[in-house]
């Protein structure tokens, strides 16, 4: 959610003047509403299934308090339920919305974001209940860095008090709550980032780049991306003996450099 965190006569707000937890709770509302609108559609078609086959029922009690708890204001993220396939087969199917995790980006003049202003501390309070993550971000300041290099992004944030730009925020907090990392695979001609989840091991990351890469996994070569740009380049990490070789049960990081080696 973008939440407006600034005051700018000049630009119009709903409201007489910002009210983040207004904002915020006028967009839950809206998520929890098209949530309910495909519960109400569900009960319809269970209600049906249940008249031929009494093994529905269980489905339609469990989606029939799904939709109590969101009419008591709460999210699907935090129905109560431990360790029901029923229920993950459900959230699932029907990706609802309020059961995504939430960043909130306070949007914020280039003079906040040093310092949290009164409305970014509501904002943190309304996150702190919900379990989200907040960023700062200054909207304007971004769409003014827009065609820099790298080093005038740095020396423009360290100016306005920042050292990291916003939506490299936003992609940074998504990738933690989704549970995300990246790695790199090279050739003599390229350096290439991978998405894969936390946790994966070595050949399943491998198929990523190619199916035949996982099948006939034999190694991988690693060296952290850190290591890798200080060295310049891949014989000088094998030199240095940086260079670690793995084997199927790595569990690869984020930022790890790797050459895989198969055969199929």
């Amino acid at each position: 959610h973008v939440v407006r965190c600034f005051d700018d006569e000049n630009v119009v707000h709903i409201s007489a003047q910002p009210d983040p937890r207004n904002d915020i709770e006028i967009v839950n509302i809206e998520l929890a509403m098209a949530d309910l609108q495909q519960l109400e559609r569900k009960i319809d078609r269970l209600t049906g299934q249940v008249k031929g086959d009494k093994k529905f029922i269980p489905i339609l009690d469990m989606v029939r308090n799904l939709e109590n708890h969101l009419e008591r204001g709460k999210p699907v993220s935090q129905y109560p339920v431990q360790d029901n396939p029923a229920y993950e087969a459900l959230v699932q199917d029907m990706r609802f919305l309020t059961s995504k995790p939430v960043i909130y980006a306070a949007n914020v003049s280039e003079e906040d974001l040093s310092g949290d202003n009164v409305y970014v501390q509501a904002v943190r309070q309304v996150a702190a209940g919900d379990g989200a993550e907040v960023v700062k971000i200054a909207a304007q300041l971004e769409a003014d860095m827009v065609g820099m290099d790298e080093e005038e992004r740095m020396e423009y944030l360290s100016l306005a008090g920042a050292d990291e730009g916003g939506l490299d925020q936003v992609i940074r907090k998504g990738y933690q709550l989704l549970g995300l990392i990246s790695f790199f695979s090279m050739n003599e001609n390229e350096v290439r980032a991978w998405t894969v989840r936390k946790g994966w091991k070595a050949p399943r990351a491998a198929g990523v780049i190619h199916t035949d890469f996982e099948r006939g996994f034999i190694k991988a070569e690693v060296v952290p991306y850190e290591t890798f740009e200080e060295l310049g380049s891949w014989g000088a990490t094998k030199e240095s003996g940086e260079l670690r070789i793995e084997g199927k049960d790595y569990v690869v990081k984020d930022g790890d450099v790797i050459l895989f080696r198969f055969n199929v």
